[in-house]
Parts: structure tokens; sequence; C-alpha cells
């Protein structure tokens, strides 16, 4: 069982939402949408699903040209982040609905709602209207109707956005075995790269309506192909510095040089761009092979046990994550540290250059 898209695009009044795409999606994988809001990820899954036709390209569903079928002729299910259920019928109807259509047997029909419930923590509700639950048990009770169908392609977009802490781990960790075991095709739309990095499977990063790359999620994310990506497959996004390779040195925009360690020694002369995340600017230098940048303190976000620290270096504002909580002051001077064995070049125009092996695990 497969999905593949072949230059499927879509524009709206002239607007492209969706540049040309290729895409294949295999049985019984997980795939992530990941990208900022807009970036094009309910577009590509409306697509998918058949509730919009492609403005170009199509789109094949086990080797069968599917693009003009409609959504009702495919074995379809999709979950929204603003949760849909029917407001009439109980919890238990709601999630037995898909399967009556289907004409399944009433003992068959029994028997998956009640394991669908019992997953979603829904068991005690299912004598209930959705009204009269909260957000969080709507959402769950939509997701359930999604596992019962049994559908070959389940589309969720944002699924767990509106649970709680608790239970979004507990589902982030348990629907992916679910629809996997199951032999569907699951896609799965986050803004969140933390979130894409817990589900695993493969990850197709997206930026203003273009996948800019595509492959298992921990490669995507310890080798982006280009900076874009890198900026997608972040949180906070990455961090940017131009500068120049010149023989044994490099010299950054502020004028300040150093001598070319790690993943910058091995490069040709030429105008780069370093990349580095949040969690590798220090506030001591690591050793003694660290680029060490004089900047001035914009903004603390405390968040428990680490802090944020937003910084202007000359015009870039950066981002670190740094261990424990740490009273400074806005405004004030303050020198950060960056071990360029976590550095990733990237050319002018975009593409990666080099990255070294620390950067890589990272």
């Amino acid at each position: 069982m497969s999905l593949e898209l072949r230059g499927v695009s879509k524009a709206v009044g002239g607007q492209v939402h969706i540049h040309p795409t290729d895409l294949t999606l295999e049985s019984g994988t997980m795939n992530v949408l990941l990208g900022p809001t807009l970036a094009g990820k309910t577009s590509l899954m409306r697509l998918m699903a058949g509730l919009d036709a492609p403005t170009s390209g199509r789109l094949f569903w086990n080797g069968t040209d599917v693009t003009g079928m409609r959504v009702q002729d495919r074995a379809v299910a999709m979950v929204y982040q603003q949760f849909i259920n029917y407001p009439s019928m109980t919890v238990y109807d709601n999630i037995a609905s898909p399967m009556r259509l289907l004409g399944k047997s009433r003992e068959e029909i029994d028997r998956a709602v009640r394991g669908a419930a019992d997953l979603m923590q829904l068991s005690p509700l299912l004598d209930r209207k959705p009204l009269e639950l909260s957000g969080g048990q709507q959402q769950r009770c939509a997701l359930a109707r999604a596992l019962v169908k049994d559908a070959g392609l389940v589309l969720l977009d944002e699924p767990l956005a509106n649970l709680d802490y608790k239970l979004r781990e507990e589902l982030r960790a348990e629907i992916p075995k679910i629809f996997e075991e199951a032999g569907s095709i699951f896609v799965y739309a986050t803004t969140e790269p933390e979130e894409a990095l817990l589900l695993g499977g493969n990850t197709a990063t997206l930026w203003q309506g273009r996948v800019t790359q595509f492959g298992p999620t921990p490669q995507v994310y310890r080798r982006p192909v280009d900076a874009t990506t890198a900026r997608v497959f972040s949180d906070p996004p990455m961090n940017f510095l131009p500068f120049t390779k010149a023989g044994d040195a490099v010299t950054f925009g502020d004028g300040q040089s150093a001598p070319a360690h790690g993943p910058l020694a091995g490069l040709a002369d030429g105008a780069y761009t370093a990349g580095f995340r949040p969690n590798h600017l220090e506030l001591s230098a690591p050793g003694p092979d660290a680029l060490s940048f004089d900047a001035t303190l914009a903004v603390t976000e405390i968040t428990g046990s680490e802090t944020f620290i937003h910084v202007d270096h000359h015009g870039e504002r950066w981002v670190g994550l740094v261990h424990g909580i740490r009273n400074l002051r806005s405004g004030a001077p303050l020198q950060v540290h960056l071990d360029p064995r976590h550095v990733y070049v990237f050319a002018e125009d975009g593409p990666l250059v080099a990255a070294a092996p620390y950067a890589e695990a990272a």
C-alpha cells in the first residue's frame, strides 16, 4: 500500500499554496509534516485526502490514479486540531458511525468502539453527548472515531494541540503504534520540532508551500540539506552568522577573526553562513577553541531548570538555551561562546556545505 504524489501543486486565485511536490508514503509508516503556521501542511493534507483537487500533478494510491476520486470513495480518516463530532449522537455512536456506514456487524462495532474508548480514556463517557465533554475529551472522541475506521490513510492535523500535557505525551507514544500495526499510512502535521522527534518515522519539512526535505526524522534533523530546513527543524529557530574563510582563519560579519577549527577548517576560501542551535550557545567557554562573541542581552525567559537568553550581536538576534535560572539584566553587555564542533556550514545561497560530527549528533 502506498500513496504517491507526482508533481502535485495547488494555487488559489493566482497564489501558490503548494509548489510542485513529489512524495511517496509507504504502508505502515508514520510521516510527519513539520512547518510553521501557513507553511502548507493542511493544504498538502487536503490534497492527499481528496478534499481539494490539485492544480497540477497526479496522486496514486497503490499505483492507481485517484486524482479525481471523491474523498467519500477513499479509505481516508482525518482528524483536525478543532475536533469535529456529531452533537446529537452519544460518544459511543460518534465512534461507531464510520463502522456502521461500512456495514460492520453489531458485535464487531461494539468490540472496536470499546477498545478505542479504553485507549482514549473515554469508557466512562460513552453515554454522554459531545457538548457534555471537555475540549480534550471531544478531541479524544474524534481520534477514537478515526481509529475504528480502519482507513488506509490516516491524516492528523495537529490533533493533540488542545490536550493536556500528560495525555498528549501518552497519545504521542500510543497512536503511531496502533496505526502502524494496522498497516495504515500515517500522516501527522505539527509546528513543533520536538513533537516530530518524539514521533520518529519520516519527516517532511515545509516552508512557504515547499517540501524542503523528506526522510527519516533523525536524519533530517541531524543533517538538514539547507538553511531553511535547519530553521524549520529547530525550536527556537537555528541561529545564523555570516562569515568568510581565508586561509587558516575565518572572519565574521563584525570584523572579528578566529582560527578555523572544526568543520570550518576544511572549507575552501569564500563566503558562508554558520548555523548553530540554541542549546550550543553558552555563557562560558566550552574549550580552548571556542568562538567568543560580544553581545547585548535583550531578554531572558526562565522555563524552570533552564533559561532562554535572547541576545543581539551586531544586528543578529540569537537565542541561547542555558542550564539553570539566570538573573541577567536586559540591555547589559554579555559575552557568549560557541564550540565550532557544533557548527553547521551553509553556502551563501543556502545548501549545507559541512557539518561536524558533533553537530550531526546534536
